[in-house]
């Protein structure tokens, strides 16, 4: 019965309005709130020429509807996304806060979707308001920036859902299996952050090491956009090698948001100038290229090709691609936001319906969890690059081929140590492992929400 369970098909869900009831305890405030705004909408629009007139009735129009037909949660976050979309920072403003004084980041899983789709496109007003000399409305929200997890939430959610420890174990399987008789290993980890995928790695490495020979020796260049964040996760793998007798070296690459954009250009030998240390590469290293939630960090599709052709030119063994999946196959760039909104509400309202099911109320980790990475990763999906976000392997494979590399279908054996770890850690009905055109799937319900495939 487990394993029959793991074997059903991974699908597209259902529009997310047939699957979310409208939230009760926002119900009459958000009629009142859609069709107060669109009184203000309407009548601050008096003032404006005919096209602007245009603009303003058809947003009405728009929020007019949205009332009568009793909207939900969701409802108001598009319409919010439609008014920034317009560009009615002060209606969108005011919708935000209608969903952020009547949702709470502690009640429902659709409440606190909503709550914080609300929090991003509030920020996201406000950095408009603020591009454009008008200042920040207070009252809404307290920060301006999205600042990085704390490693405390990191590694709660790393524990509390299996989504990067997927990632982490699918991936290190197809290194693991890569580099099978290297005598020196070299992984590029082009996003390193707290170090967590790799002492299971270091660990493998080091247990099927030939007894005659020795281990191997591994060395790991660990690039982010932290310093102290890098050397801590230095240390503390320094210190993992040391237990288990593996001689290891660490390096740390600290990129800036400008030089993760410049590392696509860098040449075959050394990484981008403004990398605070070089890229080094030893002929008699075996590579390894691990790109978990990277890709979608890059610009488009020229600095995509241009970064792959990159890696391609160091002749890597592997390289280890991890990234969400949208529905519906995925997409280059949504440049319009609500069409944007509606995807990323999808997938983020599946992630936290698991955690419902999977964490008990009340938990302190699910709200550090949904707070300081689930939170942050919505600001950054709705920001103005997130449309990277939404490719899906799709796309990822279409250009890794395009760059020259070739899919390399991972091990039975990797597919079978994920089902095992949902199975052990994670014991839902509703966590699914799929295979499925050469990569490895895991999905909610029928919903898949991350891919792992390695390349060649």
């Amino acid at each position: 019965m487990l394993l029959a369970r793991h074997h059903r098909r991974l699908q597209p869900p259902p529009p997310l309005h047939r699957r979310l009831a409208p939230v009760k305890k926002l119900e009459l405030v958000t009629v009142q709130a859609i069709a107060m705004l669109g009184s203000l909408h309407h009548s601050s629009s008096s003032d404006t020429d005919n096209n602007n007139d245009n603009k303003n009735d058809n947003s009405s129009g728009v929020l007019a509807t949205a009332a009568a037909a009793v909207p939900s949660a969701r409802d108001l976050v598009l319409a919010c996304a439609d008014l920034l979309q317009r560009g009615d920072l002060q209606a969108a403003r005011r919708a935000a806060g209608v969903l952020l004084s009547a949702a709470s980041p502690r009640a429902d899983a659709a409440d606190r979707v909503a709550y914080h789709f609300a929090r991003a496109l509030a920020l996201r007003a406000d950095a408009k308001a603020a591009a454009a000399g008008r200042g920040v409305v207070q009252g809404l929200v307290a920060s301006a920036a999205a600042r990085p997890a704390s490693s405390g939430a990191y590694l709660a959610f790393n524990q509390i859902a299996p989504f990067l420890r997927f990632a982490h174990l699918t991936a290190n399987q197809a290194i693991l299996d890569a580099v099978e008789g290297a005598r020196r290993v070299h992984i590029l980890d082009l996003d390193a952050a707290h170090g967590v995928q790799w002492p299971p790695l270091l660990q493998a490495i080091a247990d099927r090491a030939d007894p005659a020979a020795g281990p191997p020796e591994v060395r790991i260049t660990g690039a982010g956009a932290d310093r102290e964040t890098l050397l801590r996760t230095g240390s503390r793998l320094r210190a993992f090698a040391r237990s288990i007798q593996l001689p290891f070296h660490f390096t740390p690459l600290l990129l800036s948001c400008a030089a993760t954009h410049q590392i696509s250009g860098a040449s075959t030998t050394t990484t981008t100038p403004s990398a605070a240390t070089s890229l080094e590469l030893h002929p008699d290293e075996t590579l390894a290229v691990n790109c978990v939630m990277f890709l979608h960090k890059l610009g488009g599709q020229d600095e995509l090709a241009a970064f792959l052709k990159w890696v391609k030119a160091m002749a890597p063994a592997v390289v280890t691609i991890a990234e969400r999946e949208p529905n519906s196959g995925g997409f280059d760039r949504i440049d319009e936001l609500p069409r944007r909104v509606a995807v990323a509400m999808d997938h983020y309202s599946a992630v936290f319906d698991a955690l419902e099911a999977t964490v008990p109320p009340g938990s302190r980790e699910r709200l550090a969890v949904e707070q300081e990475v689930l939170g942050w990763e919505i600001e950054a999906a709705l920001g103005p690059s997130g449309g990277r976000w939404w490719r899906g392997l799709e796309r990822w494979g279409a250009a890794a081929r395009s760059a020259g590399f070739a899919a390399q279908p991972l091990s039975a054996f990797a597919v079978s140590q994920a089902r095992l770890l949902l199975r052990l850690h994670y014991p839902s009905e509703g966590y699914l492992v799929q295979e499925a055109r050469g990569a490895c799937f895991l999905g909610w319900q029928t919903r898949p929400l991350l891919s792992v495939s390695s390349w060649q």
